[in-house]
């Protein structure tokens, strides 16, 4: 059986931690020294080989730290070398559809990278959901060493056009009218579903088809009809999606249609609900108290893509489980050239709250009907890796595309490639807080966030992975907060806390029943992942045991431990 020499470690009690923040927060200077001292008391390690022992205090001089950034330093530019042990953090969500909706292409989807599975319930019906929701739990159960997340994406309040005998040619410069009479189909008028679509729209307002494809400028409008002139012509399609430019339609952003799937996702346990056009908290808080009257456990992710969404993101974010930027509708709703920096503010937002934050919309739109990616969505999947997204999610490209495959394939790649370069970034990031003693906001917080914090810089200094056993998700959340830059490996007695970590940031969930005994447990583990080839006999690993449920501990103990692997 796999055992586990103990090198070094730290460990702590929550009233030391109390006194800690306590004195922390009356002198700026003790906190200071204390900060640092427990730095470098939590990064102080012994490694004996044969009669020698090396002491791991400075971490600015560790032979592994200057060993990796080497590494990176030797990778050329266009060549991808990456460590053997070295695991993509940044989570793929792929939307399931009618191109990938087979065993045989979910299990394909599985092997490429997906690591959530999302169901868009604008499009198909409960029985073709269903029949995707079995099959991920098929996968699940018959893969105990990797885990696919299920997330219901609500439709929402949407506009649309009504149906047309067929599609009409739109010129600039000419009239075209909306009406809320319902069954109308002409040659300069159409329909539309929302009944106060005259009331939101004003004279000037522009309004755009398909979140831009054509856009109409109000020029009139009277009790029944909005009457507009073509700006960018284009060829009008039944049902075609209707934004205002800078306003959201005063609907509420679940209908009645989004309760029936959500109580549809609620018998099926799917792990995630990404709620569409959330416009404020209230909507979150009421979406809570409808799971907690189903004793439901599901988290929520707002989709941020409504104007309305901007001036509450603080609210809506804190109320929330993490966040989508769909990015879509919001550069349909607002100026497009925000879009980017909407993109970067919710991503720092929602790292600052602890939140797993998602990327999405057009990652890789080309790729929908081409084999290749265009060089500007390379560059965006890039951009999203390196400002810190949880999750990265493809749309139609795994829905309806051509190639899914290859659209996960590419996206995979490059965020693989776009962490191994920023690798040594995060390494010298964490020596310089080490340092420094700068843990930032969460020095006052809570104590189990602080040992995140080192455990992270004892980690990163010493270049092992990160092991936590957990029973809420508390703690491997947290450590994905600060970005370790080796593999944070969960174990979890509870299946659904296992699939909940899936979205997480460098996060990779195990189920495995605990023992009474602790060492026992460890050494499974240990035994677990050598079988997994994710550790080989000599390595070293960093053992957290902390969080909100205490395990084989007092209440008020934590420890952080190096051990290295023996079999």
């Amino acid at each position: 059986m796999a055992t586990m020499t103990e090198i070094g470690g730290l460990a702590s009690s929550r009233c030391v931690g109390r006194t800690f923040h306590k004195n922390g927060r009356g002198r700026r200077g003790a906190r200071l020294n204390a900060t640092v001292g427990l730095s470098v008391r939590s990064m102080r390690a012994a490694e004996r080989r044969d009669d020698l022992t090396e002491e791991i205090g400075a971490p600015v001089c560790s032979d592994k730290l200057n060993a990796l950034h080497e590494f990176q330093l030797s990778v050329p530019i266009g060549e991808t070398r990456l460590p053997p042990d070295f695991h993509r953090k940044t989570k793929i969500v792929c939307t399931v559809g009618p191109s990938t909706n087979t065993r045989e292409m979910i299990w394909k989807l599985a092997e490429e990278g997906m690591n959530v599975a999302r169901l868009n319930m604008s499009h198909g019906d409960h029985e073709s959901h269903q029949k995707i929701i079995d099959l991920v739990k098929e996968y699940n159960y018959q893969h105990k060493d990797n885990v696919i997340a299920v997330m219901l994406d609500t439709k929402g309040p949407e506009v649309r056009s009504g149906d047309l005998p067929q599609p009409i040619l739109l010129e600039e410069g000419q009239e075209f009218n909306f009406t809320i009479k319902r069954g109308v189909s002409s040659e300069d008028t159409v329909s539309v579903n929302y009944d106060d679509f005259v009331n939101d729209v004003e004279v000037g307002d522009v309004l755009l088809v398909d979140g831009g494809m054509m856009s109409l400028a109000v020029r009139a409008k009277t009790p029944d009809t909005v009457k507009c002139t073509a700006i960018d012509g284009g060829e009008l399609k039944s049902r075609r999606h209707l934004n205002v430019r800078g306003k959201s339609a005063t609907l509420p952003s679940i209908t009645e249609k989004d309760w029936e799937d959500i109580k549809f996702g609620v018998d099926n346990e799917v792990d995630f609900f990404a709620v569409s056009f959330v416009k404020d908290a209230k909507v979150i808080h009421e979406l809570k108290e409808f799971l907690r009257s189903c004793h439901a456990d599901i988290h929520i992710i707002p989709k941020i893509e409504s104007a309305d969404s901007i001036p509450n993101l603080q609210a809506i974010i804190s109320a929330s489980d993490g966040a989508m930027v769909a990015r879509g509708d919001l550069g349909a709703e607002l100026p497009i050239e925000d879009v980017p920096l909407l993109q970067e503010e919710i991503i720092r937002t929602c790292r600052s709250m602890q939140k797993p934050v998602i990327v999405a919309t057009n990652m890789l739109e080309s790729m929908i009907n081409h084999p290749t990616p265009t060089r500007a969505e390379v560059s965006d999947i890039a951009i999203a890796v390196k400002e810190g997204a949880d999750a990265i999610m493809l749309s139609g490209e795994t829905a309806h595309g051509k190639y899914p495959l290859k659209a996960v394939k590419v996206m995979h790649n490059v965020a693989i490639r776009t962490e191994s370069t920023v690798l040594s970034d995060i390494l010298h990031t964490t020596a310089a807080a080490i340092q420094t003693g700068d843990c930032g906001d969460v020095s006052q917080g809570h104590i189990s966030a602080m040992f995140a914090f080192h455990a992270t810089n004892m980690a990163n200094t010493l270049g092992t992975p990160i092991i936590v056993f957990t029973q809420t998700g508390s703690m491997p959340i947290l450590l994905s907060h600060f970005r370790p830059s080796s593999t944070i490996f969960a174990f979890t007695n509870q299946e659904r806390v296992k699939q909940r970590l899936a979205l997480y940031h460098g996060v990779l969930p195990i189920h495995m029943q605990f023992y009474e005994n602790a060492d026992e447990t460890f050494s499974r583990a240990i035994k677990h992942l050598m079988n997994l080839k994710y550790l080989k006999q000599g390595e070293s690993v960093t053992l957290v045991r902390s969080g909100t449920r205490p395990i084989w501990r007092s209440e008020f103990t934590h420890h952080i431990q190096v051990r290295k692997v023996q079999d």
